[in-house]
């Protein structure tokens, strides 16, 4: 399955608030001068797909609707967040704030 269709899946949980839910774009396995680089050694990837969005924060009494929308690439602090397995896939928790950018395209 690809990040695509994985992305389009959906997910049986809805984020509180203003957090988001995002599949980390996976990296490619690199091997240097023949040796195996193992998962603890690879940097965390920073940029993913946001797969459910929350509904908002309150601020004065109000809901604040999010900026973000599902189906979006976005790139994220890189110890942002709270990771989750959910249905055998890793996914990141993130509050709207930790969301740096949006990758149009």
């Amino acid at each position: 399955m690809t990040t695509a269709s994985k992305s389009k899946k959906k997910l049986g949980v809805k984020p509180l608030g203003d957090r988001v839910v995002i599949l980390p774009k996976e990296e490619a396995e690199e091997m240097r001068g023949g040796l195996y680089i193992p998962d603890t050694a690879k940097e965390k990837p920073q940029q993913g797909s946001i797969v459910a969005v929350g509904p908002g924060r309150f601020e004065k009494g109000a809901r604040v609707p999010m900026d973000l929308s599902e189906g979006q690439t976005v790139l994220y602090g890189k110890y942002s967040g709270t990771e989750v397995t959910l249905d055998n896939e890793q996914y990141l928790i993130v509050k709207e704030s930790d969301v740096l950018a949006i990758i149009d395209g």
